[in-house]
């Protein structure tokens, strides 16, 4: 996500419980995922999980940049 993007999101985030929750999960996402990232070889299991994540991400991400559309 942009920097600009993430500002406006936190700006909003008081006024918008539903864009908060949404970003608060994407900030987690990220941060499971950074964890699979720093790792030089994953298990069979770990790459389904990190595949999972990323999907999770990937739809939170939609629905904030749906919901953002409601500002702009």
């Amino acid at each position: 996500m942009e920097r600009r993007e993430e500002e406006f999101i936190i700006s909003l985030m008081g006024k918008d419980p539903e864009l908060k929750k949404y970003y608060e999960e994407h900030q987690e996402l990220e941060k499971k995922l950074s964890g699979y990232q720093n790792k030089s070889h994953l298990t069979p299991l770990e790459e389904v999980e990190k595949k999972r994540l990323q999907k999770l991400k990937l739809a939170g991400k939609d629905k904030i940049m749906e919901l953002l559309g409601k500002y702009r």
